[in-house]
């Protein structure tokens, strides 16, 4: 690494290792941060682009306005859903056949990721498969002024790589100069009455600006072929958890995830008809306003070509409004080798939405 990426990394803290992981329940919560000196995202992103510089640029990606009404009294509240790839996997499970060895480097893909970050500036951050939390994100973010919440997979599958960085699993991270954390549910989800190997974090946020609450909750289902009552149980059960937490829909809702199911699967039908009243913010992006995106996730492994729409944010129609979404990568963007690849650090495409409060939610809240 070069001298600007090792001032960058300077203050982070020692890597997390897998017997650390495995052996301390303490790691289910984020830790105390470390005083840290605060980073300006500006210098940040330009440090980020100093260790990227023999790479291609960023793919451009424009938002599209969705608003139907007059403008919000408030800020819009930006949410970013990303499975990032987890990078024990990367390396050592996913078998990206046309991605080169050097495009999964973590000195650099962890600045990739960094770097999409910071473009949008997202005001909450939903991501998964990370298994760099403790040593890159959480000290990296909570300098830049969020406050995170990391709830790893019991049985990670990155523990099964040599020379891994411990369990990878779910976070959560919001800017605590917007919101105040009013609760807290790490969900470690059922299916058929069992404990499975997948989670979910679910946290009441209040507004400071407008006082207004909403839950904001992030999971990664089952991934696989066959597995799709599994899903479909596991769907059912984060729904419950969120029924309870929003005291039947009271409270706005937000769900963001990798669901690893396409739109035709049981797990999908279960949101798009509970009770909780959710509707998918990208299928505003199409042109009837009711068709998914045709991909959020394109990759090229030993089976094959895989291209699939897994990841969604869900939102309470009642209550929230889309004001705009960002536009995904097209294929010629993506390329021929499709992803990860050295312009983009992930197979999965990054979701950014722009919420705003309705004025008068059907008389919630």
């Amino acid at each position: 690494m070069g001298n600007g990426t090792s001032r960058l990394y300077s203050a982070l803290a020692k890597t997390l290792n897998s017997s650390a992981a495995s052996q301390h329940p303490e790691y289910l919560v984020s830790p105390d941060p470390e005083h840290l000196e605060p980073i300006d995202p500006k210098e940040l992103l330009e440090e980020c682009r100093a260790v990227l510089h023999t790479r291609p640029p960023r793919f451009q990606r424009d938002f599209v306005d969705l608003r139907t009404d007059c403008p919000s009294s408030h800020p819009p509240i930006r949410v970013m859903q990303w499975n990032i790839l987890a990078q024990a996997l990367g390396e050592g499970k996913d078998n990206f056949v046309q991605c080169p060895v050097e495009a999964l480097k973590w000195e650099e893909r962890k600045c990739l990721i960094l770097e999409e970050i910071l473009a949008y500036q997202p005001d909450i951050l939903c991501l998964q498969e990370v298994d760099h939390y403790f040593d890159t994100f959480q000290p990296l973010l909570s300098r830049l002024g969020y406050q995170g919440t990391f709830f790893p997979k019991p049985w990670s599958p990155c523990l099964d790589v040599e020379h891994n960085n411990g369990p990878d699993g779910c976070a959560l991270f919001f800017l605590q100069n917007r919101f105040k954390l009013v609760n807290s549910a790490n969900i470690r989800l059922t299916a058929m009455t069992l404990k499975t190997n997948q989670v979910a974090i679910a946290q009441t946020l209040e507004c400071k600006e407008s006082s207004r609450q909403f839950c904001i909750a992030v999971t990664h289902l089952k991934a696989r072929t066959g597995w799709e009552r599994f899903r479909s149980a596991q769907g059912c059960d984060l729904l419950q958890n969120l029924q309870n937490i929003t005291q039947g829909a009271k409270i706005p809702l937000i769900v963001c995830g990798d669901f690893n199911a396409e739109p035709t699967e049981e797990v999908y039908k279960h949101f798009a008809s509970s009770s909780l009243n959710l509707n998918s913010a990208y299928k505003l992006l199409s042109a009837d306003g009711q068709s998914e995106p045709p991909y959020t996730t394109w990759k090229i492994r030993t089976s094959g070509e895989c291209r699939h729409t897994l990841d969604y944010i869900w939102y309470s129609k009642h209550a929230l409004s889309v004001r705009s979404a960002l536009d995904l990568l097209t294929e010629e963007q993506i390329g021929p080798n499709r992803l990860p690849s050295f312009n983009y650090p992930s197979d999965h495409l990054s979701l950014v939405c722009d919420f705003s409060f309705n004025e008068e939610p059907d008389g919630l809240l």
